[in-house]
């Protein structure tokens, strides 16, 4: 069950928080954030090109738009930029103390995207759909740290983390097109000494990838729950993983250097990546 896989570094780097690894189908690209540096890179891997946004507030997420360009999920609100790098809010709701964090584009188009207070406060963060049209809806009111957030490969089921739980939970889906979802209930939990869950992603069998923070590991959970795969991992905090590549057959991770000090492995902050590693699914494009 547990692994040493072929890890290679796909872009050598020393992130403070590394996360949201996003594969961009329609530029071939691999687009991830840090958070803390206020900071959204992009990674052709075909050619090795690397890009840099730098933006004017810390950085959550940031997700890849139908009609080109970002949308991003930033400290006080959701932002977008246009194919030509201009940008406009979307959604802005600036709380003191609180920052945009993971985020994840549903079949529909929309946008699911989560928040947290900077000190992690028990319930300060919320998890809120944003639709194509620029609508808000906040679905969850008191999570912690809302991170990651997947469908399943018919669109059926949602699952979602709040770190401190140590659980990753999933909803059913009443509508694949629509926003309603409900049913919450417990997917997969992580036991005490093995790291927080952080972020997700979900392949084409249906299996659940999940990062472990301070867990040095990447965990797939197969469809009913049950731990079948571990990915051990030469530092302490990834912090998400995605598929990308041509045939998106190639499963990248993000990675923090934020608290590990002088301590910090080499590796902690790059964006690494685990070539043949399963089967992918192709991510849609926020449709505002």
């Amino acid at each position: 069950m547990s692994t040493r896989p072929s890890l290679e570094i796909a872009v050598r780097a020393s992130a403070v928080l590394g996360e949201g690894p996003t594969w961009d189908p329609a530029a071939q690209r691999l687009i991830w954030v840090d958070i803390l540096s206020s900071r959204v890179h992009t990674y052709d891997p075909a050619t090795g090109r690397r890009t840099t946004l730098g933006t004017e507030q810390h950085v959550g997420a940031a997700k890849p738009r139908a009609g080109g360009g970002l949308v991003v999920n930033l400290r006080d609100g959701i932002g977008v930029y246009g194919a030509d790098g201009g940008f406009d809010w979307l959604l802005r709701e600036a709380v003191p103390g609180r920052r945009g964090n993971d985020a994840a584009v549903a079949p529909d188009g929309s946008l699911w995207a989560g928040t947290m207070r900077y000190d992690e406060g028990v319930g300060g963060g919320t998890l809120s759909r944003i639709g194509s049209d620029g609508s808000h809806a906040e679905f969850l009111p008191e999570v912690t740290v809302s991170n990651g957030i997947g469908w399943s490969p018919d669109g059926r089921l949602m699952y979602y983390i709040d770190t401190p739980t140590r659980r990753i939970d999933v909803f059913d889906v009443e509508d694949p097109d629509g926003p309603a979802v409900s049913a919450r209930r417990p997917f997969a939990e992580v036991e005490e000494g093995a790291g927080f869950p952080d972020g997700l992603c979900v392949d084409a069998d249906g299996a659940v990838w999940v990062a472990l923070w301070d867990g040095a590991a990447i965990r797939r959970y197969a469809p009913d729950g049950t731990l079948d795969r571990v990915v051990e991992l030469p530092f302490p905090r990834p912090t998400a993983c995605a598929f990308g590549g041509a045939d998106l057959t190639d499963l990248y991770l993000t990675s923090a250097r934020v608290g590990l000090g002088a301590s910090a492995p080499p590796l902690a902050g790059s964006l690494l990546v685990i070539p043949g590693a399963g089967q992918g699914l192709a991510q849609p494009a926020f449709g505002g």
